[in-house]
């Protein structure tokens, strides 16, 4: 059957943030998000999940270990296991992308102190 964002389990995070369960199994998870401007996920990292970050809409910064990587529409970026790493959204429009984690990150997420940067 398709999936979409108006047929998939809906979450909120951050209080102003949204994702959808495109796919969710032990083995990937497909997530599509919409964070607004001013949103952001705090700075963590996984274990064992291997995350790719795409952006569908919008623009997102992503903070990898000490390093701002800015990612435009049609864009990624992939995050290896262990890596600190947190999205933001520092533009003034809504950024819209997905998120693929193998193996799914359920228990995997471990918060880490900010970069020095803040970030």
């Amino acid at each position: 059957m398709p999936v979409s964002t108006e047929t998939a389990e809906h979450y909120i995070w951050g209080d102003v943030c949204d994702g959808w369960h495109l796919l969710k199994r032990d083995d990937i998870s497909i997530i599509q998000e919409r964070v607004p401007a001013g949103g952001a996920e705090v700075m963590h990292y996984h274990n064992t999940a291997r995350q790719f970050f795409y952006i569908l809409e919008g623009q997102g910064t992503m903070t990898v270990d000490d390093q701002i990587v800015v990612l435009e529409k049609g864009q990624g970026i992939e995050i290896p296991p262990k890596v600190k790493h947190q999205f933001k959204n520092l533009s003034n429009h809504d950024v819209h992308f997905l998120v693929i984690s193998t193996p799914s990150t359920r228990g995997d997420r471990i918060h880490s102190a900010p970069a020095e940067d803040g970030g």
